[in-house]
């Protein structure tokens, strides 16, 4: 990253943080526990659109993630994406890919945020079945811890389909890294289903103390007769 990067990405983190701090007065529970400086895979519960943004503010340090590579189209939000982490991925491109993408960011020693349960979700729980093994296959192949973080308040200050942003109490907790087992060549399935149910106990961990220290239960699955992806 280039001095006008890292110049320019601490001054839109710094502004975005002081505007999440007014308006969530967000708390930050267990930040020791992300590494300083090694590379690592940030595994946040989803639970609102918010979370991306709002769980960016664990640690100045810039954290990357993925994007749609028709966001890049436009030349100065590419630019700006760009700035503050996000990579491109196209559109259709397999799974493999895209995960052969973030091991590459892992392995020139750059944090990831993968959100384990791949879209948004609703209620307290933490579902095995829509767990996606993604975060602990590329996790074990660039051999880094993953670190689960629970987010409570996100869903009432953005529930799904509001367009209003509500002044709610935000609380992250993240949780101690998970290191994956080391192996030479092939990771085995069975490993990477092991890891990923190790990520989901943790990431229940956290996100119960979250809704606890939050003072608010996640928002339960809505009755609209409609998919909830």
């Amino acid at each position: 990253m280039s001095l006008f990067d890292r110049v320019a990405y601490r001054f839109f983190w710094s502004l975005l943080w002081l505007a999440c701090k007014v308006w969530f007065r967000f708390r930050v529970v267990g930040k020791e526990n992300l590494p300083a400086d090694e590379a690592y895979i940030l595994s946040p519960v989803h639970r609102s659109y918010l979370d991306t943004p709002v769980g960016g503010m664990v640690t100045a340090r810039r954290q990357r993630f993925l994007g749609k590579e028709s966001l890049w189209r436009n030349r100065a939000a590419g630019r700006f994406l760009t700035i503050v982490g996000g990579f491109p991925v196209e559109r259709g491109t397999a799974d493999r890919a895209a995960l052969r993408g973030c091991q590459e960011v892992l392995e020139r020693g750059e944090p990831m945020v993968m959100f384990p349960e791949g879209t948004r979700r609703y209620g307290p729980v933490v579902q095995a079945d829509l767990m996606h093994a993604g975060p602990a296959f590329v996790a074990t192949r660039a051999k880094v811890p993953i670190v689960p973080m629970g987010i409570a308040g996100t869903d009432y200050a953005m529930p799904g389909g509001s367009p209003l942003i509500r002044p709610v109490k935000v609380v992250m907790v993240v949780g101690e890294p998970i290191c994956p087992p080391d192996f030479e060549g092939r990771v085995p399935r069975r490993a990477v289903d092991d890891l990923t149910e190790r990520l989901r106990i943790g990431l229940q961990e956290c996100f119960d103390e979250a809704q606890r220290l939050a003072g608010r239960p996640a928002l339960p699955v809505p009755d609209t007769g409609q998919p909830t992806d």
